[in-house]
């Protein structure tokens, strides 16, 4: 194996050596289906090969009692796995696309991209009032998030609600809005709840109009060693083309604006007819200031790569030698080209405030 490769280990089964990839994720049930299914689908590909899983806890999953917006770390989620990347210990690791900073460390990068679920947000209800809604909840309900993105954009739509953090993995966060009589209803996100089998539990799906989505939301993320060529070519055929430009656009637009989960930032994209459409927007942390934007790209077809190998260059932390250079450049280009709207048009002194009062608080 070429790059630095060690830690893939080699099993003796029935006489012959057979490859054994080690991959590493986060130690939650969510995380843990979510490796499952990439390793689920690599196993498909490379049937040659055997795959051991080593969790770990991160930063995130230890500090509980404080909001993500407070910590003020862009890595919470991915620190110690790229750690174990670095160290040679494991030599893949699947995250949560919306966990990972736009800008990665010297040395890694996200090879692979898997197809997107739904990118939108749901709302749990408390059994109490399964099939209401938002609108129609009683006045000063309680409603559980630990997004600012989702609380400033549904506190101005919905001023009759209290919007209080709530942190925990889903089953925690499902258990907290079950048996402690403090919410009313929390909000998750869809692909989340479906990963782990509980359609069921969604009361209400909130779309883009309504409530926009988190940058990479609703799609899965496999990090390696940017040097390492073997493990590069194995993942990379997980990329599904649409999820990769979309979220290249979406990556792109997060990093010109420099927002995080300290400040209120949103996106919807989608393709159609070689069109790629990138609506991005700010507002402040009570949604009482907000500004929002769409700009579209075309996007030559078809999407597959036919020419040789490049340098392997990353956009916004992404490989994807697979997908044309040309469409890669359009998507990151419309991201980059949207937040420079938004900022001419005054966006800078929204996240400026934004962030200022998020300190404070």
């Amino acid at each position: 194996m070429s790059g630095n490769g060690s830690a893939a280990a080699t099993a003796e089964e029935n006489g012959s050596k057979m490859r054994v990839i080690r991959v590493g994720t986060r130690k939650s049930q969510l995380a843990r289906i979510q490796t499952d299914t990439v390793v689920a689908m690599l196993k498909t590909l490379h049937p040659g090969m055997q795959f051991e899983i080593i969790a770990m806890s991160t930063t995130g999953d230890k500090i509980l009692d404080t909001a993500l917006s407070k910590i003020g770390e862009k890595s919470l989620f991915t620190k110690e796995l790229e750690y174990a990347l670095e160290k040679n210990e494991v030599d893949l690791v699947v995250h949560s696309l919306k966990d990972v900073p736009t800008i990665l460390p010297p040395g890694f990068t996200i090879g692979a991209i898997c197809k997107r679920e739904n990118p939108c947000d749901a709302v749990v209800f408390h059994p109490k009032f399964i099939g209401k809604t938002l609108e129609t909840l009683p006045e000063k309900s309680a409603v559980g998030t630990s997004s600012l993105r989702r609380v400033a954009q549904l506190q101005r739509k919905f001023p009759h609600l209290e919007f209080k953090s709530i942190r925990g993995n889903l089953n925690t966060r499902l258990r907290k809005l079950d048996e402690l009589q403090e919410f009313s209803a929390i909000i998750l996100a869809v692909a989340g709840l479906q990963r782990m089998g509980w359609q069921n539990r969604v009361g209400q799906i909130l779309h883009p109009e309504e409530c926009m989505y988190a940058v990479g939301q609703g799609a899965l993320a496999v990090e390696v060693r940017a040097k390492d060529q073997d493990i590069l070519d194995l993942v990379s055929v997980l990329h599904d083309p649409e999820t990769v430009l979309r979220c290249i656009a979406e990556r792109a637009f997060l990093r010109h604006l420099e927002g995080g989960c300290s400040v209120p930032v949103a996106v919807h994209t989608m393709m159609r007819d070689g069109q790629l459409y990138l609506t991005g927007g700010v507002w402040s942390l009570d949604g009482s200031d907000s500004m929002q934007e769409t700009m579209q790209t075309t996007i030559q077809v078809p999407v597959q790569h036919e020419d040789g190998p490049e340098d392997d260059p990353q956009l916004v932390g992404i490989t994807a030698r697979n997908i044309p250079r040309g469409a890669q450049l359009a998507a990151e280009n419309l991201g980059i080209s949207l937040a420079s709207l938004l900022l001419n048009k005054g966006a800078k002194n929204i996240l400026d405030v934004a962030r200022q009062l998020n300190d404070v608080h």
